[in-house]
């Protein structure tokens, strides 16, 4: 997989980040994946700071690599917890 590409803009909906590609591409991932997102202020997501490498809101302490997200990869420092089923 090639990781030469970077983000040129990062916005959100209510229930989804869509970050736009230096190759085109838009990326959608479900703000569920990044809980300090997910709880952030519309004001808040707005401030990030996008690298060559990624995307960081220095307030939020998140840091978000671009290989990371095109990998399918959410937040690491937050445990997944299994969905309970259906009695």
């Amino acid at each position: 997989m090639n990781f030469s590409v970077s983000a040129t803009e990062v916005r959100f909906d209510p229930d989804s980040m869509w970050v736009t590609l230096t190759d085109g591409r838009v990326r959608g991932v479900p703000l569920a994946w990044f809980p300090r997102l997910l709880h952030a202020t519309p004001a808040q997501r707005r401030r990030c700071e996008i690298s060559p490498r990624g995307l960081h809101w220095e307030a939020l302490d998140e840091d978000i690599a671009i290989a990371g997200l095109l990998e399918g990869r959410r937040d690491q420092t937050h445990p997944v917890r299994p969905v309970p089923s259906a009695a």
